[in-house]
């Protein structure tokens, strides 16, 4: 039988503890009339005309499905929203983008932002979009991601600070759903949560029925997964005064199963969900995976450089509606943009560059953009730019390398180079190459087969970059 117990070990955070990027004083629940204070860049106050963000979201085709249409008038005034991450990982990845999208959509039309992460829900495991059921999580992993996608949100959503509206009640809140689930005995959730719970419904919800339907059928833990976070909602509504709950469409179920415990244990209304589609290619294959696996979004994983040339990649058939749904731009520049595609002298990427710097700036900051844009620069063949070792070594974990002598190396011609680094697998196809003018050292094109390698050819003395066209790169590394 499972049971829901507070483990002897306390993890993350303390029961009353909140992480905010600037003082925060919780309002009186459930809902809260806060005034929103300027500071930094005081451009607008709550007194001048409010877009309504649910008009926007649309607009930008990042709504799924709303609960009700009454969250159009009730966002008219401040709002407090929140979405969860279950610590499922150290790093958020791409398909959680959209959450912290919409988050600052919210925030940029004057409403207040609260990320939820999932300590105790990851430790059941979310059936949403899943054929199998997720593996078990000790304390140790959950307690390392919790602190990995905290300090993700964090360092995103305190860049994204409205530049309009800031002060102690724009901040971001992180809350996780652990510090009031380890109280929970069983005895207390059938009585609190269960008995308000309908198994006719809950059976009905997509992420059951799918996975009732198929061979491998769903544990009775996954089964209350999604109480678990409808009475998330109800305690964020009733304590800390958040009224909305976002999340990607596989989360319809789990959300409006927080909204029906809202209205059948206290009995009020007022509380909506709202989703936006899942990350889609036009082909309508999943847009954020690579042949390296996951695009993440902590630096740590994967460096702001890759992280841009996923982006770059992008086709043109994706580019326009991924400038809408993943950037900040105005939609009359988009449509400009489109515009200007479909004439003669278009330079071929320039959307998929300005995507590529958005996205890139919005989850690295410009630290991040800056490091992207000097390693692309730097590491394109025919580029101008004079390379050195720092440059190399700051994409050394994204490129392929090898290690060879110093003597192995010296006076060896190009064509054998470019083989025993792997770079090609004959001597014919590097001489083919070659002959058409895709050869590149350390981005200068050879032309000559004739070219062998001197000492002034090796980078700093360290490193030598074999490049076969645009993309395809072997790095060097003089032992």
């Amino acid at each position: 039988m499972a049971t829901i117990s507070a483990p002897t070990r306390l993890l993350f955070f303390t029961h009353s503890t909140k992480r905010f990027f600037c003082p925060f004083k919780p309002p009186s629940p459930p809902f809260p009339s806060l005034p929103l204070q300027c500071a930094r860049r005081t451009t607008c106050t709550l007194q001048q005309p409010r877009r309504n963000v649910v008009e926007i979201l649309e607009e930008r085709g990042l709504v799924e499905s709303v609960t009700s249409d009454a969250l159009r008038g009730a966002s008219c005034t401040p709002l407090k929203v929140y979405c969860g991450f279950d610590p499922t990982a150290e790093s958020l990845h791409l398909g959680n983008l959209l959450g912290l999208i919409v988050l600052s959509w919210f925030r940029r039309c004057g409403h207040h932002a609260v990320a939820l992460i999932g300590g105790a829900t990851a430790r059941v495991g979310d059936p949403s979009g899943k054929s199998l059921e997720r593996p078990e999580l000790d304390a140790e992993s959950l307690e390392r991601n919790t602190m990995g996608i905290s300090n993700t949100i964090e360092q995103i959503l305190g860049r994204a600070q409205n530049p309009n509206l800031v002060g102690p009640d724009s901040s971001v809140v992180i809350l996780n759903n652990y510090d009031w689930w380890k109280e929970f005995s069983l005895l207390d959730f059938l009585k609190k949560v269960g008995r308000f719970a309908r198994v006719g419904s809950m059976m009905a919800k997509e992420s059951v029925r799918k996975r009732l339907e198929s061979e491998q059928g769903m544990s009775y833990t996954e089964f209350t997964y999604q109480l678990l976070q409808g009475y998330d909602f109800l305690h964020l509504f009733q304590n800390e005064g958040v009224s909305v709950q976002i999340g990607g469409s596989d989360q319809w179920g789990n959300i409006t199963a927080g909204t029906e415990l809202i209205r059948k244990i206290l009995q009020v209304e007022g509380a909506y969900g709202l989703t936006f589609p899942l990350l889609l290619k036009s082909d309508g294959t999943k847009f954020g995976k690579s042949e390296d696996g996951a695009i993440w979004l902590s630096p740590r994983f994967l460096s702001p450089y890759k992280f841009f040339q996923y982006f770059f990649s992008v086709s043109d058939a994706d580019v326009i509606r991924f400038l809408k749904i993943l950037t900040f731009l105005d939609i009359e520049d988009i449509v400009a943009l489109e515009g200007e595609m479909g004439k003669p002298g278009y330079v071929p990427n320039t959307a998929q560059r300005r995507l590529a710097e958005e996205v890139t700036l919005f989850v690295h900051g410009e630290d991040g953009l800056a490091e992207a844009l000097k390693a692309t620069e730097a590491l394109r063949p025919g580029a101008e730019t004079k390379l050195d070792w720092k440059t190399i070594e700051g994409i050394a974990e994204d490129v392929p390398s090898c290690s060879l002598a110093y003597d192995k190396v010296l006076n060896l011609s190009l064509v054998d180079l470019s083989v025993s680094s792997g770079l090609f697998d004959s001597k014919s196809a590097a001489r083919r190459l070659l002959k058409q003018g895709g050869l590149y050292l350390n981005n200068s094109r050879v032309d000559s087969e004739s070219k062998r390698i001197e000492a002034a050819d090796i980078v700093d003395g360290k490193v030598l970059l074999l490049s076969a066209g645009k993309k395809n790169k072997v790095l060097v590394r003089i032992a």
